[in-house]
């Protein structure tokens, strides 16, 4: 019998609608959940039960009279911490942050509460979100359910690691340059990066998105009904769209699709991360699909000055910063954003040239096919103790050239699991789609999760 914290966010309402179970059962499933696993997880950042319970006693209330508040209403939910939450202070993941509660809701936190979602806690990130890695200066080392020994991968450290292990069934993360699909790659799960400007963001930048985290593409479609929603404090975001996020799978026959295995610059990609990739390929083309090879579209000097340009933009931060708060931030994070000063007008301008010339070679690769498949990363997850997968603040974006042209390019694109490494670390394979074609990769994406059947068993807490 599959356990109250393993029901999907769709089982769980259709329970809740037939009354065979209450919102108060799947709440509480899921905070015993989260009790086995946190004292070693690490998953979680002011968790706050006690509001949690009383959310879930009001909608059970409201589901009983047959007068539920929202398309979520019940179900439980987390978010990263940066996604502002009324009354929590935002660290950004840095003991550097003055820990002010936030006044209002994110964007993404507001559309949640409305839909009733019962928020159980925020997840945990890595200093200013600028690493792929669960290692924070404020947060507690977050670790991989596969394997408490491994990376969870971030910045959506928690997030992905919340999902696997069972926190409920929906998480919401954010990405600017991989950062909810390296997670939900290294953790087994499905995410969606959306379009920049899909989900309304706030306060938005270049190539920012908030995007689903769950372990089905079906949740993920729940969710995305809701983030998509208008909100006018993002000056980015896209004109609301009648999309069909419920949509169901879209078959491959007569399909363009690419094959990316070679991202260019960047860590070589791992003989096991490629075989799963390339394997997903041929259920595409066993479908009726055409998958034709992707030449590496980016250079080395690209993501030299991609990494330039955030470096500068965190030395500007980093740098207004007491010589008190500079010591408290994580040290790897600190040399990496002294790398962003003393750099001429000239060269800044360059990297910020350099962003919409990754945008321009993305489209102009892309464009011809209907759909993109890659690896995630070039390599599974690493020890939870590093910072990337290098360890090296001189190389730290070596394992995201598959992952940034997306934000750049402002294109949706997917992570779903493809398959696992011989000594078990999960492989997600990456589908992308041209630019506000979020539902077509999401129906793809569903399509995929069918034809790869079932999964390993989700991971248990330790003994």
């Amino acid at each position: 019998m599959t356990q109250i914290h393993d029901l999907t966010a769709a089982e769980l309402l259709a329970a809740f609608k037939s009354k065979k179970m209450s919102p108060v059962e799947a709440v509480d499933g899921a905070i015993a959940r989260i009790e086995a696993w946190e004292p070693r997880l690490k998953a979680l950042y002011a968790p706050d039960f006690g509001a949690a319970r009383k959310a879930a006693r009001d909608s059970e209330k409201r589901w009983q009279a047959g007068k539920p508040q929202g398309a979520l209403d019940g179900v439980p939910i987390t978010i990263k911490e940066n996604i502002a939450t009324r009354g929590v202070p935002v660290p950004l993941g840095t003991a550097a942050t003055d820990l002010v509660p936030a006044a209002e809701d994110a964007p993404a936190a507001a559309r949640v509460r409305e839909a009733g979602a019962v928020i159980l806690a925020k997840t945990t990130m890595p200093d200013y979100g600028m690493l792929s890695s669960g290692r924070s200066s404020f947060h507690p080392l977050t670790r991989n359910p596969w394997n408490l020994a491994w990376n969870p991968g971030g910045s959506s450290a928690g997030a992905g690691a919340a999902a696997a292990a069972g926190y409920g069934p929906l998480h919401l993360g954010t990405d600017i340059g991989g950062s909810v699909r390296l997670p939900a790659s290294w953790n087994g799960i499905f995410t969606l990066k959306p379009s920049l400007g899909r989900v309304p963001v706030d306060p938005p930048y270049f190539g920012r998105a908030v995007g689903p985290m769950t372990r089905t593409v079906a949740d993920s479609a729940l969710l995305m009904a809701e983030l998509s929603r208008p909100d006018a404090r993002d000056h980015m975001s896209l004109p609301p769209a009648d999309i069909d996020w419920a949509a169901g799978p879209l078959e491959p026959k007569g399909l363009r699709i690419g094959l990316h295995l070679d991202a260019g610059p960047g860590l070589p990609v791992d003989a096991e991360v490629r075989a799963a990739v390339e394997a997903a390929a041929r259920a595409f083309a066993a479908a009726g699909a055409s998958v034709e090879p992707l030449a590496p579209f980016l250079t080395a000097e690209m993501l030299h000055l991609q990494d330039l340009f955030w470096r500068v933009r965190s030395w500007v931060d980093f740098s207004g910063l007491s010589h008190a708060r500079q010591a408290s931030v994580l040290p790897f994070i600190a040399d990496w954003c002294r790398g962003g000063a003393d750099v001429s007008g000239a060269t800044v301008i360059r990297a910020v040239n350099n962003y919409m010339a990754i945008r321009a070679a993305t489209t102009r690769a892309t464009q011809p096919f209907d759909y993109v498949l890659s690896p995630v990363s070039p390599v599974p997850t690493y020890p939870a103790e590093w910072e990337t997968p290098t360890n090296d603040v001189k190389r730290p974006l070596e394992h995201i050239a598959f992952t940034m042209p997306y934000n750049m390019s402002e294109q949706p694109a997917a992570s779903i699991n493809c398959g696992y490494t011989q000594d078990g670390k999960p492989i997600g394979l990456q589908i992308a789609g041209r630019r506000f074609d979020d539902c077509g990769v999401m129906r793809l994406s569903r399509w995929y999760e069918a034809a790869r059947g079932p999964q390993k068993a989700w991971p248990e807490p330790p003994k």
